[in-house]
């Protein structure tokens, strides 16, 4: 879980910067890469974990 929350605080943290700094929208676009790549691989650990339980 922990991992999760890092990364999603660095891709809030970069969608963030991304916004308020001038001419810096490729960090927003790298931000919300990065919050998709994390939900993706949040989304297959857990799968995974629900998996063994049956």
């Amino acid at each position: 879980m922990a991992p999760f929350v890092l990364l999603f605080l660095i891709a809030v943290a970069l969608g963030i910067v991304g916004i308020v700094a001038k001419g810096l929208f490729w960090l927003f676009i790298v931000g919300l890469v990065v919050l998709v790549v994390d939900f993706a691989w949040f989304g297959s650990r857990l799968r995974q974990r629900v998996g063994r339980r049956s």
